[in-house]
């Protein structure tokens, strides 16, 4: 049986893992701002970005919001 503190642990766990991995993932996304290796507009960065806070905003209402139950009278 899955205890209430092994849940916790494997939460912590793959929270740090993962979130490492996204910041990583940005680090690596920042170096396309170099002007004199790429050639971008304002309106790209913008549609990056949008999508980005976008994704993160629906991420976090997963811990914010309980999920949705079937209804029951």
């Amino acid at each position: 049986m899955i205890t209430k503190n092994d849940k916790r642990e494997r939460f912590k766990r793959l929270a740090v893992y993962r979130t490492n991995e996204v910041l990583k993932r940005l680090r690596v996304l920042g170096n396309c701002s170099n002007r004199s290796a790429y050639e971008y507009t304002e309106e790209e960065i913008n549609k990056i970005f949008s999508e980005i806070e976008r994704k993160v905003k629906e991420v976090r209402a997963k811990f914010h919001f309980p999920k949705e139950k079937e209804f029951q009278l």
